[in-house]
């Protein structure tokens, strides 16, 4: 069995050993690494090659911003999961557009991190719950706040195809339509076509809105 290839990056002491032991009991996952700031960890995950980078944000000589900015530039292929303790819009957006794979916070349990970081490493947006329903309100304040609350229920999805629904799952991935329509075997424009739809008919504005809406509908269908 392959194993997940993990490269740890905290400033403290205490919580980097309590990760480390925590993933050395995992029999899928290999920690090859620990980094005790911004620059080492983008030194490291350059040679080390890590599946995936479990980046805190506040650290010192580079913070976890710029680190994964630069893994991000030098490294595409490799996943980066912050796990940090800020669960403001001021640290969540810019963590996340730097390329981040998803946002977890330290209060997650063991379990929920180690499923995290599994479904992170296939590429899937991984976001703590708290962290999902706070994007998601303030992406979409043109709805009412029922309807937003509501957004994950079977009533908000019904009027979208199977197909659709295909398309919907692989934007939470951060595929591109070329990818998708790769993936899906049909035509570009039909991907476009799809998402145009998606987008419509949820009342939502761009991508980063339906991945968030996403997120949302597939963890409350598990």
């Amino acid at each position: 069995m392959k194993k997940i290839k993990i490269l740890l990056a905290d400033d403290h002491e205490i919580v980097l050993k309590g990760i480390s032991f925590f993933l050395s009991m995992q029999t899928d996952f290999e920690l090859v690494g620990e980094a005790h700031n911004g620059k080492e960890a983008v030194e490291m995950a350059d040679k080390l090659q890590p599946d995936v980078v479990l980046m805190d944000l506040n650290m010192p000589v580079m913070d976890g911003i710029e680190a994964s900015t630069q893994i991000a530039e030098q490294n595409p292929h490799i996943k980066v999961l912050v796990l940090t303790s800020f669960s403001d819009r001021s640290h969540v957006v810019p963590a996340l557009q730097t390329g981040a794979i998803g946002y977890m916070l330290k209060e997650v349990g063991p379990d929920q991190l180690a499923e995290a970081i599994r479904s992170a490493y296939k590429g899937n947006v991984q976001l703590h719950p708290d962290i999902s329903n706070a994007l998601l309100s303030q992406l979409i304040p043109q709805l009412p706040s029922a309807e937003a609350r509501n957004l994950s229920s079977q009533d908000s999805i019904e009027s979208l195809t199977p197909r659709e629904l295909e398309v919907l799952e692989q934007i939470t991935k951060g595929l591109s339509n070329k990818e998708i329509a790769n993936i899906l075997v049909v035509a570009e424009k039909t991907v476009k076509s799809h998402v145009s739809s998606i987008l419509s008919k949820l009342n939502l504005h761009d991508r980063t809105q339906a991945a968030l809406f996403a997120v949302q509908l597939f963890n409350s269908a598990e």
